[in-house]
């Protein structure tokens, strides 16, 4: 019985002990399985995760910005930010610095404190151009590595600030064509990955291009309209104006009508791209875009074209002048009311010449509301031109249901509206344009792009359009206007107006001077719209101030232009 007992437990136990051995041998067998899965066929993709970690991409640069000609006016720097790895430290802090202090120029006391510091990277230098990486390269120091960056730069300066703007690489903010054109200036055509270990080398394979893997990727250039040598000119002249009478701020808007392409742009004060950061919002801001104001007697150019398109005044209408007319609960005068207190008949030359206000009213008058609302719209105020630069305001126009007649009144010589000054460079380009309103613009564009990008609106005849440009040309021949050129025959009207207070209520006693005009007036190539904000000292209108720059420009451009004179006898 004894003996029975023992055959059974053995025999028990040496069936457990088979299925232990076939479970270990299955486990072991499931084991090798799924080892091959994951190592030979790689169902959970660690290879691909292992890559991923370790691709890297070629380092980008943003595309150049170009003037018309050529010349550069933004561009990508590659710079390079100098470490030490602690854990990498083959040499002494002490030896490190003698070696590095004359090649960083720093200072062998400082750079021995600043390599002694208990941290497992140590910031040395930032922003040290190639010629002191290559040299700190070939010392082969293994505990000094080296981050490239790029930084952007603007070779020229100051010049054309608010057009460029400025971009910060680390924080991705722009401004200006650095904004706008963003998409186009980071635009890759191609893109060069390759692997890298986690202290930066590049892993070589078969499959990586050595010269991708160290050449920059760069985006696409971007040519401006701008006109290096005309915005030279304009900021120059702009500046000694400003200077002259203590002015708050000031721009010069250079335009072609034909084509709408700005070729120059002036915005006062000016700053420096390179060091955005120092500069004040005041300085930064394009207030041209965002800034509206009353235009004052520049706005009668709109006007009268206004009423001309509708029929309601032609080339010879007289209107009768009274000197002071009486709207609404106030008095209108004449500037020079005093010396020429009642003018009579007047024509549309002498409203332009004079700057009639009374005879800009009563051709406002001419007009409904509804029907000057409408052609104003037409020309593009109460609404954004579409320029190609960042912050453009709709300005400042009240549907013509709310107009009561003393704001009917006063949008006939600048005063019922507020504008910005391409709203109204825009708007007076198009009458130079044989009435064809264009979209302006500092971006040059392919035919495609142009086509989608530009708007052109016939907004009145080109008969009513030339006749205004004939008007405006002998206002400026038969009057003392500075502008009066010996060579060119220039359509052009000044204005001046009282600068609201800032909180829109009220007027203060400072005032806008401000000009526009185009040449030659046989064959317009150029408008130039000059604006001084807050001049000081002596007579201050728009033929004091604005006027003598538009002079200086004019006459310095159209040589730059090779602008063919049009007056008899008129040479350059």
């Amino acid at each position: 019985m004894r003996n029975s007992g023992n055959i059974n437990k053995n025999k028990q136990f040496s069936e457990r002990l088979m299925w232990l051995q076939i479970i270990f041998v299955g486990a072991v067998f499931l084991f090798v399985i799924y080892l091959f899965c994951v190592q030979v066929l790689d169902v959970r993709h660690f290879r691909i995760k292992a890559k991923n970690q370790r691709k890297a991409s070629s380092f980008v640069m943003r595309g150049n910005i170009y003037d018309r000609n050529g010349i550069k006016l933004a561009t990508d720097t590659v710079y390079f930010d100098i470490f030490a790895r602690k854990e990498d430290f083959v040499h002494s802090p002490e030896e490190l610095a003698k070696i590095l202090a004359p090649i960083l120029k720093i200072s062998q006391v400082d750079l021995t404190e600043k390599l002694r510091q208990n941290v497992s990277l140590i910031s040395l230098k930032k922003n040290v151009d190639r010629h002191t990486r290559d040299k700190i390269a070939a010392l082969n120091l293994r505990e000094i590595p080296m981050d490239k960056k790029s930084i952007r730069t603007y070779p020229q300066g100051t010049l054309a600030a608010h057009v460029l703007g400025y971009y910060n690489f680390d924080a991705d903010v722009a401004s200006g064509v650095e904004l706008t054109a963003k998409d186009k200036l980071e635009s890759v055509t191609r893109e060069n990955d390759f692997e890298m270990t986690p202290k930066g080398k590049v892993i070589y394979n078969i499959s990586t291009d050595p010269v991708a893997a160290t050449k920059p990727v760069k985006g696409r250039d971007v040519t401006l309209t701008i006109d290096a040598a005309v915005q030279h000119v304009c900021e120059k002249e702009l500046m000694k104006s400003i200077e002259k009478f203590k002015a708050h701020r000031g721009a010069v808007i250079v335009m072609s009508p034909k084509t709408g392409e700005i070729l120059a742009y002036a915005v006062y004060p000016y700053f420096d791209p390179n060091n955005f950061k120092n500069a004040t919002n005041f300085q930064i801001k394009n207030w041209t875009l965002t800034d509206v104001f009353p235009p004052g007697s520049t706005f009668k150019i709109i006007t009268v074209a206004s009423a001309m398109e509708l029929g309601k005044i032609n080339r010879y209408s007289k209107i009768n002048d009274t000197g002071k007319i009486k709207v609404g609960w106030w008095t209108i005068k004449n500037y020079d009311y005093n010396k020429h207190p009642k003018p009579g008949m007047i024509d549309l030359v002498y409203l332009f010449e004079h700057s009639s206000n009374v005879g800009s009213v009563l051709v406002a008058q001419m007009m409904s509301r509804y029907e000057f609302y409408d052609m104003l719209k037409k020309f593009g105020f109460g609404q954004k031109t579409g320029i190609d630069l960042p912050g453009e305001s709709v300005g400042i126009l009240k549907p013509a249901g709310r107009w009561d007649s003393s704001d009917h009144a006063s949008m006939g010589y600048g005063y019922g509206s507020s504008v910005t000054a391409i709203q109204m460079v825009a708007a007076v380009s198009a009458i130079a344009n044989k009435g064809v309103w264009i979209t302006p613009h500092v971006i040059k564009y392919s035919p495609e792009e142009e086509a989608v990008k530009i708007k052109k609106v016939q907004v009145m005849t080109p008969e009513h359009a030339g006749i205004i440009t004939e008007l405006l040309t002998e206002s400026v021949n038969k009057g003392r206007s500075v502008i009066k050129s010996d060579s060119f025959n220039i359509a052009a009207k000044t204005g001046t107006s009282i600068k609201p207070k800032e909180n829109g209520t009220g007027y203060t006693n400072k005032l806008y001077t401000s000009i526009v005009g185009y040449m030659p007036s046989s064959d317009p190539q150029v408008l130039i719209y000059v604006i001084v904000d807050s001049a000081q000292g002596g007579e201050i209108w728009g033929n004091t101030v604005a006027a003598p720059i538009f002079k200086e420009i004019s006459t310095q451009i159209s040589h730059i232009l090779n602008l063919q004179p049009d007056k008899f006898g008129g040479k350059l």
